[in-house]
């Protein structure tokens, strides 16, 4: 797997490159401000260099409200349309409760327990073999 260990800087949230997938890890919460430009951000970097995966490791994020579970469903959509597929990682139970009672269901996103198994998800192997598979939410 081809590394490409440049970091841009998405105001507080770095976005790697690996290979032909962006991993963005979300620590701690997210401002909104900070939410709708890596939005931006991350849009641009598909686009920019035709990546065909994203996976956004929110493993570090102890509440998601609202708006950030719409700004998740929009960077997905987003990555969809630029011809990347979209994997949340890391999802605490908490926040899959809070989506829920929040009546988020984010239809079609895809979901991994871990940022490996996401990887894996995109890159086409069996994670579901190995603890963390993957989860998809129905339709």
């Amino acid at each position: 797997m081809n590394h490409d260990l440049s970091r841009p800087v998405t105001g507080h949230v770095p976005v790697l490159r690996l290979g032909d997938v962006l991993l963005v890890t979300l620590q701690g919460d997210l401002h909104d401000s900070t939410a709708q430009q890596l939005q931006q951000d991350i849009g641009e970097t598909v686009a920019g260099t035709g990546v065909s995966g994203l996976v956004i490791d929110i493993s570090g994020v102890e509440i998601v409200d609202s708006f950030l579970g719409r700004v998740l469903a929009e960077i997905a959509a987003q990555a969809s349309l630029l011809a990347a597929r979209t994997v949340v990682a890391g999802m605490r139970p908490a926040v899959a409760i809070t989506l829920v009672e929040l009546g988020l269901t984010l239809p079609g996103l895809r979901t991994a327990l871990s940022a490996e198994a996401a990887m894996d998800l995109l890159a086409g192997l069996d994670p579901a073999s190995r603890s963390g598979g993957p989860r998809q939410e129905s339709r």
